[in-house]
């Protein structure tokens, strides 16, 4: 691997980006300290999560057809009461 100053990294961008393109990694140095290095892109595909893709249970699972609608009845009750009064006998706002 060569190393180079980055004065020279600068005057000549485009033949380390083909050098690179080619196989070889190029190190740019500051005052003769490694700052940062060019190197070839690997070829690779994307990964794809394929757990957070809409409809991957497809045909794995059934919903019910109420779904939207399950357990309405009780939650009701537990917001509104089940038809009960369930206030205190002194109401202290009269």
């Amino acid at each position: 691997m060569e190393t180079i100053n980055i004065h020279q990294a600068k005057t000549h961008l485009s033949r380390l980006i083909d050098r690179a393109a080619k196989g070889e990694s190029i190190t740019i140095a500051k005052a003769g300290k490694p700052m940062a290095r060019i190197v070839p892109l690997e070829e690779t595909p994307p990964v794809v999560d394929t757990s957070r893709r809409f409809g991957f249970m497809k045909g794995q699972i059934k919903v019910p057809d109420d779904f939207d609608t399950m357990g309405q009845a009780e939650i009701e009750a537990m917001f509104y009461g089940d038809g009960v009064d369930d206030k205190p006998e002194d109401d202290f706002r009269r």
